[in-house]
């Protein structure tokens, strides 16, 4: 079998389109519609049913991604092997985070360790949303839980924590908030419950019960931009609401402290470039640390 056609299966099985694989391996769309056909043909079989919302594996393209990626952990870990003793890192490596640590600490970051190395590529997806190390949709993975289960290993990077903020403007507006009474008849800036991927961010229900008007946002910055334009009151993270000087912090007894966990897949966890990125990421947030409010334990272990 050609292994080029085998990628393009694999990118369909993880994707679920043809045109989403086609864009994650920068083909056209009818070179992978063609390609896959011609491996159906090969192996005269339907792998893949096309539906007009997207493909689904036939059992036997089940059977086939199962040994495919198999292959491709071979793959792997030989490049792996094989790649230190290069001295250049090349390549890209895909970093999936939650948005406020992506926007607040992760893109100030990441250009930085870009720069030093002209082959490299780096990708952040700081979006509020998780992300699959076996699908190969990201190199690292940056949670907020530590997984329970799976074949990945993991080590945490920082414990943080978060209060609550309003901004100078309003309070002047609306009066000062000294106590949790004080919160009634406020508008509560908060995420989308909806949208919510990890149990680490009910913190919201602590004020929840006093503010009954609710401005929700999908995102981080979303939020943060919200309070800081004076629109309400806001649980937010500490080490993002430092950067800006007209947010006021209110009922310090409030404090939140939640963690985050970095993920790899064995496969990619010796790559260089992996290797490269993650302790980079693991030092430039040890010299900030207190910025975060809580301890850097380092941590590792394979789950």
């Amino acid at each position: 079998m050609d292994w080029d056609r085998i990628r393009i299966f694999l990118a369909v099985a993880r994707t679920g389109q043809l045109l989403g694989a086609a864009r994650r391996l920068g083909l056209n769309h009818a070179t992978v519609g063609r390609q896959l056909s011609a491996l159906e043909e090969e192996l005269a079989t339907r792998l893949v049913e096309r539906q007009t919302q997207g493909c689904v594996l036939t059992p036997a393209g089940e059977a086939l991604l199962a040994t495919a990626e198999r292959v491709e952990s071979e793959l792997l870990q030989a490049e792996a092997a094989l790649s230190g003793t290069a001295e250049a890192i090349t390549g890209t490596v895909r970093i999936g985070a939650p948005d406020g640590l992506g926007n607040y600490f992760l893109a100030g970051e990441l250009g930085g360790i870009a720069a030093r190395y002209p082959g490299l590529v780096i990708q952040l997806v700081p979006l509020p949303r998780t992300f699959s190390l076996s699908r190969r949709e990201a190199d690292l993975v940056i949670t907020l839980d530590r997984p329970k289960q799976g074949r990945v290993i993991v080590q945490k990077l920082t414990d943080y924590t978060l209060g609550v903020y309003a901004a100078e403007q309003y309070l002047a507006e609306t009066g000062p908030i000294g106590t949790e009474q004080d919160l009634a008849g406020r508008l509560f800036v908060t995420h989308v419950e909806d949208f919510v991927y990890s149990r680490a961010l009910d913190y919201a229900e602590a004020l929840g019960r006093l503010m009954q008007r609710r401005f929700e946002c999908g995102s981080v910055v979303g939020q943060m931009e919200a309070v800081r334009a004076g629109h309400g009151v806001g649980i937010l993270h500490d080490y993002a609401a430092r950067r800006f000087p007209e947010l006021r912090r209110l009922l310090p007894h409030l404090r939140f402290t939640r963690s985050y966990w970095m993920i790899t897949h064995p496969d990619t966890h010796r790559t260089r470039r992996v290797v490269e990125v993650q302790r980079q990421i693991v030092a430039r947030l040890r010299r900030v640390r207190w910025v975060f409010g809580g301890a850097e334990e380092g941590e590792i272990s394979q789950e």
